[in-house]
């Protein structure tokens, strides 16, 4: 008989739990290892922003030239994810989690000796590949390892607030070791952190895979990964050159019809890649929307607010830095408490209360005018509005993963992370792009703003009624 999985719900995901656990010595010893590499590939994210004009003096890479550095990470990093996810599944998560945490770490001493842009670039391309197996592989080995309920919470929790808190030092940390040590020492800090992780790892973390070995969908993972790389590369290139360019406006075609071809694929395939019911669980499709909309609306924010704080009120990018680090200081404090919230709450209402939150904060920056008093409103509103932005992060994944068969966590956590990355490439090019082709930049800003809250509590409202359903 069939079940129909768009109605199926968990309990850890609805009701409260009883507490949170205490973990056992060796359980904390995993959740190092697995959060020290996921904080790893969320530093790399942005602990390389501000060193860029420094790395492009050095080896000589104009302008244009440097936003491959970015680009150059991003696309294998996010077009691989959900390929690497389903064969970790099926060859083993903790084998594939060690390959990517060598290869990120070998591509960042690349990285720091690179001599030319060729031999940087291929370092960065390298590291996202690296990033594609640790990230997904390091999730569903998380939450495999920790049973669904309270101690899983507070594994997503943990991992979920060092995801937040080393993008955050990553901007911090990038400019005072540019100015300190030169921008080598962004890439060496990468290097440092894979040789500290990779020898404890082996003998910590538990192998894990599906039991029956059913054959890796080759269609499905060719269509997959070339849709990601070419939307990836469209909305990463848009954000420095706009959506008029011709490469953009086909890469974006491509990667829709290639998607579009990838889900014709999987209805038809015996063994897909992606299970289309697991897609159908409403749990699933509205926790990764509500984690699509979190990501891509907080990215942009952070990206106006530096326009707004350095060309508007003139701080430098120390100051700037120091604006986002109380985020990175209130991002610890939500950690901690968004798994007691789940618990009391569960983690659909914590999604859509955190949504709204975020949303209502964003709302108050519209209030950001000239004057230098502004600089304490932003700080206190994006602080606040990076909790509820963790909230979110949390309790997405938890909904997302709660009732999901350990043969298919890979998927699951492919699915959560492929949303993540997406999140914070899609955000800046559809909505920063208006604040910097404004002829006012205060007015572009507020723009941008405005359409943000508006998005956030939107999505707020649909992702509450369609949960509402599924719990029906």
């Amino acid at each position: 008989m069939a079940i129909d999985t768009t109605t199926q719900t968990s309990p850890a995901a609805d009701t409260a739990a009883p507490g949170i656990p205490r973990l056992s010595t060796r359980d904390k010893l995993v959740l190092f290892v697995l959060c020290a590499a996921q904080f790893m590939v969320a530093l790399d994210f942005s602990v390389l922003n501000v060193a860029l004009p420094d790395l492009g003096r050095d080896l000589g890479m104009n302008t244009s030239a440097l936003q491959w550095a970015v680009t150059a990470f991003a696309l294998p990093s996010g077009g691989f994810l959900l390929l690497f996810g389903r064969v970790g599944d099926l060859f083993g998560r903790r084998r594939l989690f060690l390959a990517g945490l060598a290869l990120f770490g070998a591509a960042s001493l690349l990285s720091t000796l690179a001599w030319d842009p060729a031999s940087f670039l291929a370092g960065r391309a390298l590291q996202g590949l690296g990033a594609a197996a640790i990230v997904p592989t390091g999730m569903s080995l998380l939450t495999t390892t920790f049973p669904e309920g309270p101690a899983r919470d507070r594994a997503l929790g943990i991992s979920g607030t060092l995801l937040s808190l080393g993008f955050t030092i990553g901007m911090v940390a990038g400019g005072t070791l540019t100015d300190t040590f030169g921008w080598r020492s962004t890439m060496a800090l990468l290097t440092l952190f894979a040789l500290i992780v990779l020898p404890l790892a082996p003998g910590l973390l538990p192998e894990s895979r599906t039991p029956d070995r059913p054959r890796l969908d080759v269609p499905g993972a060719i269509t997959v990964t070339t849709g990601l790389l070419s939307l990836i590369y469209a909305l990463s290139t848009a954000a420095d050159h706009g959506f008029g360019r011709a490469d953009v406006l086909a890469a974006l075609a491509a990667g829709l019809l290639l998607l579009a071809a990838f889900v014709l694929v999987e209805s038809r395939s015996a063994a897909p890649l992606v299970s289309l019911p697991m897609l159908r669980r409403r749990t699933v499709a509205w926790g990764n929307i509500g984690g699509l909309v979190t990501f891509s609306m907080m990215s942009t924010i952070v990206f106006v607010l530096t326009l707004y704080l350095q060309e508007i009120l003139g701080l430098s990018a120390f100051e700037t830095g120091l604006v986002f680090g109380f985020q990175g200081v209130l991002s610890v404090v939500a950690g901690t408490l968004a798994p007691k919230v789940i618990g009391r709450l569960g983690a659909r209402r914590t999604l859509v209360g955190s949504l709204a939150g975020q949303g209502a904060l964003t709302a108050s920056l519209l209030l950001l005018n000239t004057h230098v008093w502004s600089a304490w409103l932003a700080t206190a509103a994006v602080a606040l509005a990076s909790m509820c932005h963790l909230g979110a992060i949390i309790s997405y994944g938890v909904t997302v993963t709660s009732g999901v068969p350990d043969a298919e966590q890979g998927l699951a956590t492919g699915l959560v992370t492929s949303t993540q990355q997406v999140g914070i490439t899609v955000g800046i090019p559809l909505l920063g792009v208006l604040a910097t082709t404004s002829g006012d930049l205060l007015s572009g800003v507020h723009t941008v703003i405005a359409l943000d809250a508006a998005i956030v509590l939107g999505a707020a409202l649909l992702t509450g009624l369609g949960l509402r359903r599924s719990r029906a």
